[in-house]
């Protein structure tokens, strides 16, 4: 991917817990992300027509089986054009998303798919105009009758529903009968599904394409946030945990690094236990025992002494009930060993050399972007080469998961992933991820090649 290269400051601000997670009130029943008849898709993702370009959809069908990779045919205006072009000038005379038109050849006549589709197959591509037990053969809907023509009008016909939706049975927020289902959209897109195709397993079969052709994949640490709501999410270890305070959100992460998603994307995932405080917060318990919070572990601080000499300060505890701190894992407790629980830095006089010092061990920290990434409130703490030496080495510090990394005159974007540094495949895919630009750090090669080779990122 083509480069353009182009510390969020900490406030301390009062907990203000975000509004309940739209996704939860959807679906989270099972790990199994059952099929919702109420939510198949949201209003945005029927609506961001620009969401390919023409060559987009072309490498998109390109990398399936079906006849759509090579099929051309004469558009509306009469002019012959591919299929790729005929779908993405219906999305955008309709401003429907091209997306949207390619699930629905595929759950209407498998032509994404399909390499030998039947000449009826490609005249009803969409089935626009074809009701439950109608012929083809009806001369009332011959007019029609053709590829470009179907999905033209399937186009239209979804920009139409959104237009006039009182003119229509099913609607957003109403109940209805569907294959003996009560089913309630909960968005208009999900509306016009129905009254398009008035079935549950019609609609089912376009989710599980939907969701297979198009659901986005973000590795561990990204910040989410679900569109249309304040609701901000960690992804941790494949779950989503909500950021339930400014407090946490600000200090801990960077919210220019938010990435906005559908509430699709929020519901691919399990539901993990909410982010209440920020990390290396104090909490005390109804019983009196103060806890250092240290990522997912809380640290019972041993005794007063050691809370006095460990330098915390009292008016930052925060009085906390047990259901606050059983959110965390319960972890090894803070003693008079503990000089520097959370670690420190140390320079080398000679060398300059930096090095994350936690428990005997000494990290490597590669470069400045790395020390910046992981440690940008840490003093540094210059000391002689010899106060190093009895120290054993480690493994170098890495950057956080989700950051977006390269290095100078190299022509990949990489995204850390369980240390890992993945390629993102293209810019076109860079940019349907919802990344930006101004947020991929450029480092040195060597603190690029502390981090082993990933797969790569491909949607």
């Amino acid at each position: 991917m083509k480069l353009r290269t182009n510390v969020w400051l900490i406030f301390l601000l009062a907990f203000f817990i975000f509004q309940p997670a739209r996704a939860q009130e959807q679906n989270n029943e099972s790990a199994g992300k059952p099929f919702n008849p109420n939510f198949i898709i949201d209003d945005w993702e029927l609506t961001d027509y620009e969401s390919m370009s023409v060559d987009s959809i072309r490498r998109f069908l390109g990398g399936k089986s079906g006849i759509l990779s090579s099929y051309r045919t004469k558009d509306v205006d009469g002019i012959e054009r591919d299929a790729s072009e005929i779908i993405w000038r219906a999305a955008n005379s309709y401003r429907i998303n091209p997306k949207f038109l390619i699930v629905l050849l595929q759950r209407e006549q498998s032509l994404v798919e399909n390499s030998n589709p039947s000449p009826r197959d490609l005249d009803w591509a969409a089935g626009y105009a074809v009701c439950d037990g109608c012929s083809t053969d009806d001369p009332a809907i011959q007019k029609f009758k053709g590829f470009a023509v179907q999905v033209d009008r399937a186009a239209w016909r979804q920009l139409y529903y959104l237009e006039h939706p009182a003119e229509f049975g099913v609607k957003r927020g109403e109940a209805r009968l569907i294959d003996d289902t009560i089913v309630t959209p909960a968005t208009q897109a999900t509306a016009n599904l129905y009254i398009y195709t008035p079935h549950l397993n019609g609609n089912r079969n376009f989710w599980i394409k939907w969701n297979e052709y198009f659901a986005r994949n973000y590795p561990n640490g990204t910040l989410l946030q679900e569109r249309g709501t304040e609701n901000i999410w960690l992804l941790t270890n494949g779950e989503l945990r909500l950021v339930t305070s400014k407090a946490a959100l600000f200090s801990d992460y960077d919210a220019k690094k938010i990435v906005t998603v559908s509430t699709n994307d929020i519901l691919r995932y399990d539901i993990g236990l909410p982010i209440k405080f920020p990390n290396y917060s104090l909490l005390r318990s109804p019983r009196g025992t103060v806890f250092l919070l240290v990522d997912d572990k809380r640290r019972g601080i041993a005794s007063r002494e050691i809370f006095r000499a460990l330098g915390f300060n009292p008016e930052e505890v925060i009085d906390a009930g047990w259901d606050d701190i059983n959110l965390y894992f319960e972890g090894v407790p803070i003693t008079t060993a503990d000089a520097k629980p959370l670690g420190e830095l140390m320079q080398d006089k000679t060398t300059g050399g930096v090095y994350y010092v936690s428990y005997g061990v000494k990290h490597p920290i590669k470069s400045r972007e790395i020390l910046r990434n992981r440690f940008a409130r840490y003093p540094i703490k210059p000391v002689p080469p010899a106060a190093l030496e009895k120290y054993y080495t480690g493994e170098p510090v890495k950057f956080k998961d989700a950051e977006l990394v390269t290095a100078p005159n190299q022509p990949t974007v990489y995204v850390i992933s369980n240390g890992q540094k993945r390629p993102i495949a293209s810019a076109e895919i860079f940019k349907d991820l919802g990344y930006q630009w101004s947020n991929i750090i450029v480092t040195t090669p060597d603190a690029l090649a502390v981090h082993p080779d990933g797969p790569p990122i491909t949607g």
